[in-house]
Order: C-alpha cells, then sequence, then structure tokens
C-alpha cells in the first residue's frame, strides 16, 4: 500500500467512475482499476461495487475512503512544512473564492499578488461555501475567502474586509424616491436572489423583514443573471458592494443604493486550516488583498 493507492481509492470514490478517476490521476483506466484490485486482495476486503451505472462504494470501502483521506490530507501537510522552511513566501497555493467575491474582488489583487510574491504560483478555485470548506478540511485547498465564520474548529478566519449591501432596481422606480432605502421598503414579490447554497442568499434573507421572496421558479446562480433580470424590468436585487461597477449600472437603467439596515453588509474573511504550518504567507496575501480595496472597506487584521 503506498499514497498513490490511496489516491487512486479516493479519486474512484469522489467521480463514481473508474475511468474519470483515471484522468483525474493522469493514468490510464487499466493502471487505475489493476491497482486497485491488488489493494483489494492485500486489504482482503472490497471497496468498490462494479457493474451497470456509478461505481458505488462498499460499507467496508467508506471506511477505507474515509482513513485515505485523512492520510492523504497528513501526506499533503507534510509537504505545506517542507515547502515553508524552504521557501515561506514561494512555492504553491490553491485559493478559494465564493462566487459572488471571485470577479470582482480578484482583479483588486491578481496583480499585486503576482507583484509582491513573485516566487508564489496561485491556482484558484470558484465554488460555493460548502464545498471551499470541505476542500480547505481535506487539504485540497490552503486558503479560502469566505463571507461567513468557519464552523469548524479546525479553521480559522483571517479579516479581510467588511462589505455593505447596496439594493439594486430600475431607474424610475419608486424605491428611487429615498435617497437611503429600508428592507421593510421592499415588496418581497420584486425580491430575487439567487439559488439555495449561495451563502450570499442566506445573509441577504437575515435581513428582510417580509420574509423569503415568492418567486421559487427563479434558479440564479450569479450576480450578473440577477442584475441583467432587474435591468428589464424584472423586480429588484441586492448585491454587495463591490459588484456594483461605478457609472456602468446607469448605463443599463439601474439604480443602486445603501441601505439604512445596519445588518446589511458582510464580513469577507481569509479561511485556513489553525494547523496550516504557512500562516506567514496566508498574512501577506490578506496584507495584500486589503491593499486593493476601495478607501474604508478594509478591516484591520
Amino acid at each position: 500500500m503506498n499514497l498513490r493507492d490511496l489516491t487512486y481509492v479516493v479519486s474512484v470514490a469522489d467521480e463514481g467512475h473508474f475511468g474519470r478517476a483515471a484522468d483525474r490521476c493522469f493514468v490510464s483506466q487499466p493502471t487505475l482499476s489493476g491497482q486497485i484490485k491488488k489493494l483489494e486482495s492485500e486489504l482482503g476486503v472490497v471497496l468498490f461495487e462494479r457493474g451497470r451505472g456509478p461505481v458505488r462504494v462498499t460499507e467496508a470501502g467508506r471506511a477505507v475512503v474515509e482513513q485515505a483521506r485523512e492520510v492523504l490530507a497528513g501526506a499533503e501537510r507534510i509537504r505545506d512544512v517542507a515547502r515553508a522552511a524552504q521557501d515561506p513566501l514561494g512555492g504553491a497555493l490553491s485559493l478559494g473564492l465564493i462566487p459572488t467575491v471571485a470577479p470582482y474582488l480578484i482583479p483588486r489583487f491578481v496583480r499585486s499578488l503576482r507583484e509582491g510574491l513573485p516566487r508564489l504560483s496561485v491556482a484558484y478555485r470558484e465554488d460555493i461555501t460548502e464545498r471551499l470548506t470541505d476542500g480547505l478540511l481535506s487539504g485540497e485547498l490552503d486558503a479560502a475567502v469566505l463571507a461567513t465564520p468557519p464552523e469548524d474548529d479546525a479553521l480559522i478566519a483571517l479579516p479581510l474586509y467588511s462589505e455593505p449591501f447596496r439594493l439594486v432596481f430600475p431607474q424610475g422606480h419608486e424605491l428611487g424616491e429615498s435617497d437611503v432605502p429600508h428592507m421593510a421598503d421592499v415588496d418581497r414579490d420584486e425580491l430575487l436572489l439567487l439559488t439555495e447554497g449561495h451563502c450570499f442568499r442566506d445573509q441577504a434573507l437575515a435581513i428582510c423583514e417580509l420574509g423569503p421572496p415568492r418567486r421559487s421558479s427563479l434558479r440564479a446562480t450569479s450576480l450578473e443573471t440577477l442584475i441583467n433580470l432587474v435591468s428589464q424590468g424584472m423586480g429588484v436585487t441586492l448585491v454587495p458592494a463591490l459588484a456594483v461597477p461605478s457609472g456602468a449600472f446607469r448605463e443599463i437603467g439601474l439604480q443602486a443604493r445603501p441601505l439604512q439596515d445596519r445588518t446589511a453588509a458582510r464580513d469577507i474573511n481569509l479561511t485556513i486550516r489553525r494547523s496550516y504550518p504557512r500562516r506567514e504567507l496566508a498574512e501577506r496575501v490578506a496584507e495584500i488583498i486589503r491593499d486593493g480595496l476601495p478607501e474604508g472597506m478594509a478591516v484591520s487584521g
């Protein structure tokens, strides 16, 4: 048994398919299948049900896969320690960002990060909070920009900034009669929000005094979709401040206003594992991100 075999096992469990798992591991399917059969013979248990349809993990296989993940994560931590000792501010960094942050934040820091840390290679991943958190805990990700505090004691958050929300509505809408509207002024039948699974939806609902919108048929997965729907007179929406382009909303007939509600904001953090050995690097990345923010938005680290 070796780390390569454990990587194969975890890949098959994740993909539910030997061919896709082989592609993920950059080997041929016969090679991967053969190694897993050898491992099953060595362990004396069957790890996967093979047949038509998706490959299923057996009961014994689930326990093995869980242990394999822990071993692989431990091996990656050993590599992290070695990399940190060799070059504290160099090497590789896998950085996750949620979809309501990534398109608006990355352009503000990516060049400064490249110039400030020239020996660092960054791999970016955009995904929802739940999957990014899983990636942090498994060791797939080194850090993630999230809008919710860690729920697992194994993770810690480095503060980046506090971001207010903006209420977006068509020009001429009655909401424009107030310079600073309140969420209580919003008709929930008009309110458009992201689909379930996005933390920004949950944060928006938390300040909606009238409860969730009734438009259950809407399945928007991006802020851009919501903004385009509003520009066509389909309703109103909430967006984070960084998603409001200077002057561009007026060109498509929209207005964006701050809200009176004190809770109409979110705290953005750089989340890492508590055991992550490259804390100095994470702190430096957080500093560079804060330096690229609009004046008054960054918070102390």
